[in-house]
């Protein structure tokens, strides 16, 4: 290689070497901060006030029976209804049905068979009497004239009273008959719900077997029991509200009975309250809460807003409250777990893992991550 080229290949390297040493002493540019998350907080407080005393109710239709077959025999058909995926089926629970359609039927033909022969023997029987009826009148003639004798006259009048009875007689057996044929159908007693069915095409059923169990739900009652130091809380015709699990919103209804004794076991009394039930939300055998009376709490309650509660969302019932911690000039969100108890308004008290005085976050609660750094706005 000349000189020149030497010198050329001097000055890339040179180059190359003052660019690498640039890049090397630039710092590297830090990614913009996140903006802070805004929080309202609130102090945990202390609660002494009062409290209701909370019951727990069983809901039961407003009226429920039984619908049973009154004749024997092998159930030959079951209401068919249209399906949700549009296929007919029997019917089964949760149904409507209104009064008098015809839910089930058992075999037929045996008891028609028997009513045609009692039939038959009602025909004979009008046939003797007639026959009598005849005889007596000839028998009553012949008496009349001195040409029977008394003997004979009263025998032709059993004869008569007898074939009379067995009209009458075979005439009974005849609606017994009828009225067997026609409680070979099971019908409904009044518009209801089908709760639960208990029979299968083709089973043999005996006289008494329910068929369906019904009930009215369009109206409900919630059933509970009360010790006697509450029964001045209650009165008929009072509004009591009544609440679920399955449902954020309270049922408003009416205590419609009240028990006149106590049960001889639990020592309490049965309270109804009626409530309406239009949209079918309240099902039978859901377990409801209602608040009575008012008492002094014992012991004060720590307690925070409901808004401050927070769930663990993976499906499990553990709850949480986020509270504001400083650390140095910068407040941070750490979680705490806490079992949330009886509300009192928009607060709820909660057990452990706080204390009076601590800051829990309220709006903005369900937007941080534990150990995140929050803003505090008012």
């Amino acid at each position: 290689m000349n000189l020149h080229g030497k010198f050329r290949g001097c000055l890339a390297l040179i180059f190359f070497v003052f660019v690498f040493a640039q890049v090397g002493c630039e710092a590297p540019s830090k990614p913009p901060e996140a903006p802070l998350v805004p929080v309202t907080v609130a102090e945990v407080q202390e609660y002494s006030g009062a409290e209701g005393v909370n019951y727990s109710a069983s809901i039961v239709p407003y009226q429920q029976v039984p619908v049973a077959f009154k004749s024997a025999g092998y159930v030959t058909s079951i209401l068919q209804l249209q399906g949700v995926d549009g296929r007919v089926r029997n019917l089964q629970q949760g149904d409507w049905v209104k009064k008098g359609m015809v839910l089930a039927t058992v075999r037929q033909s045996d008891y028609r068979d028997a009513l045609n022969q009692y039939k038959g023997q009602l025909e004979q029987a009008k046939a003797g009497a007639e026959k009598s009826s005849q005889d007596f009148a000839r028998a009553q003639a012949l008496y009349k004239a001195n040409a029977m004798t008394q003997s004979d006259y009263d025998a032709a009048k059993a004869q008569y009273d007898s074939s009379q009875g067995t009209v009458v007689s075979a005439q009974a057996a005849v609606a017994q008959a009828k009225q067997s044929l026609a409680d070979c159908e099971v019908r409904a007693p009044f518009d209801a719900q089908v709760l639960a069915r208990n029979i299968e095409l083709g089973a043999l059923v005996g006289s008494g077997t329910t068929a369906f169990t019904i009930g009215e739900t369009q109206t409900v009652k919630a059933v509970f029991g009360i010790p006697d130091t509450v029964l001045s809380a209650v009165t008929l015709g009072k509004k009591q509200a009544v609440q679920t699990e399955t449902y954020p919103q309270s049922f408003m209804g009416q205590i419609t009975a009240i028990s006149p004794q106590a049960d001889q076991k639990s020592r309490t009394f049965q309270i109804e309250v009626t409530l309406p039930n239009p949209q079918g939300f309240l099902k039978s055998g859901m377990v409801a809460t209602l608040v009575l009376g008012q008492a002094r709490l014992a012991t004060p309650l720590m307690v925070v807003p409901i808004s401050a509660i927070v769930s663990s969302g993976d499906g499990s019932k553990t709850f949480s409250v986020f509270l504001a911690e400083h650390d140095g000039e910068k407040d941070v969100a750490r979680r705490r777990t806490v079992t949330p108890g009886a509300a009192f308004g928009n607060m709820v008290a909660v057990a452990k893992g706080v204390n009076v005085g601590d800051r829990v976050l309220v709006n903005g609660a369900t937007l941080v991550n534990d150990g995140q750094v929050v803003r505090i706005i008012q």
